[in-house]
């Protein structure tokens, strides 16, 4: 293969993809130097708090940096967070040019870090790989400009779109082989969130199996009514009840032991339920910058109709369990006409065992 700018840039995405489900609320950044058409240094962004990319991958190629080119999957920083500007560390390094893969969405940052880089002489080019960098980062840079989480729903339904049946009982819908490539999904994220009847009916642990983190679990409970001893409070992953404010004087026994299990998150009130809108604000004000929603019906329903997801991971089962009071996948108020319906885009289609795995963005 012939050695091009984007060659060497999908090499630095797939370094980017090492840090994948593990930098939030910070993006996956990777970065080479290249001397003469040759790898000298390597970096990916591993934690927050820790190394950027840039600086990890000018150490590594030390005093070979000068007169080298550099290749970021994202414009490097030129502002202080928990770590000083990578800008800084380019200027030092003798770096001649550098190659972005695409502006950083930050408002903080974005367009500066190039401006600096210019400024000081070293020559830029911006734009290469850009699709695939955006979806790399998606979630981010929904929770950066626009100052939400991005919000993936996972469904395990039958062929007829129900998640349980006219009794409640859900197991199991899907295969193992489902299940456990869902629990897998379970590390991209920062959270797992459930509505309180999930935890009522299915008293679900919400682990994820192959996590090099903690998760975040969160519960959707407006009456506080999510039993002590649900199973989500069996390991010691955080756990976040998001519940309607409660008057002075009227605090239960039942929420005086939650509140030493979890953290209580109270936010505003919309017709009598959560408000969806302003949780999802009050979540990334906590750095939760990516959720993966995994039922029930009524708070899948809200979210469509709030129009609060993002994306969508349908595993459906080649079984009918029918049933007019069956559970259904995607219940709240639902659409009036046909042309408003959700149509999704990017579909994919992916077959586990004997079950289909539909996947798309709003």
């Amino acid at each position: 293969m012939k050695k091009n700018h984007e060659y060497f840039m999908n090499l630095a995405l797939k370094l980017a993809l090492k840090g994948k489900g593990l930098t939030s609320p910070n993006p996956m950044v990777g970065a080479l130097v290249v001397k003469n058409g040759r790898i000298v240094g390597r970096g990916y962004h591993k934690r927050a708090g820790m190394p950027h990319a840039e600086t990890i991958a000018l150490d590594d190629a030390g005093m070979k940096s000068r007169g080298a080119d550099l290749y970021v999957t994202l414009e490097p920083c030129t502002h202080f967070g928990r770590t000083p500007p990578c800008v800084d560390k380019i200027l030092k390094s003798g770096i001649k040019r550098v190659f972005v893969g695409m502006i950083d969405p930050n408002p903080v940052n974005n367009g500066k870090g190039i401006l600096a880089l210019k400024t000081n002489k070293i020559k830029v080019e911006v734009g290469f790989l850009e699709n695939r960098l955006k979806k790399l980062n998606e979630a981010f840079i929904k929770y950066i400009t626009k100052r939400i989480p991005f919000v993936t729903v996972k469904v395990g339904e039958s062929l007829d779109g129900k998640i349980a049946t006219r009794t409640g009982d859900s197991k199991w819908i899907t295969s193992d082989r489902s299940r456990a490539y869902a629990h897998r999904l379970r590390s991209d994220y920062d959270a797992i969130m459930v509505g309180v009847n999930t935890i009522l009916r299915d008293n679900p642990q919400l682990d994820a199996w192959f996590s090099r983190k903690q998760l975040t679990k969160i519960l959707v409970d407006s009456q506080l009514s999510t039993s002590q001893e649900a199973n989500v409070f069996s390991h010691s992953s955080p756990v976040v009840i998001v519940t309607l404010p409660v008057k002075p004087g009227q605090e239960t026994e039942n929420r005086k032991i939650l509140s030493a299990k979890a953290k209580i998150l109270e936010v505003k009130e919309k017709s009598g339920q959560i408000n969806l809108k302003d949780m999802m604000k009050k979540l990334a004000q906590s750095q939760i910058t990516n959720i993966l929603v995994e039922g029930g019906g009524t708070l899948i329903g809200g979210l469509f109709d709030e129009g609060l997801v993002d994306k969508v991971l349908f595993f459906i089962s080649p079984k009918i369990i029918g049933g007019k009071d069956a559970i259904t996948s995607v219940m709240g108020r639902g659409i009036t006409r046909m042309d408003k319906a959700v149509k999704l885009k990017d579909v994919r289609f992916k077959k586990i065992g004997e079950d289909f795995l539909i996947e798309g963005y709003v």
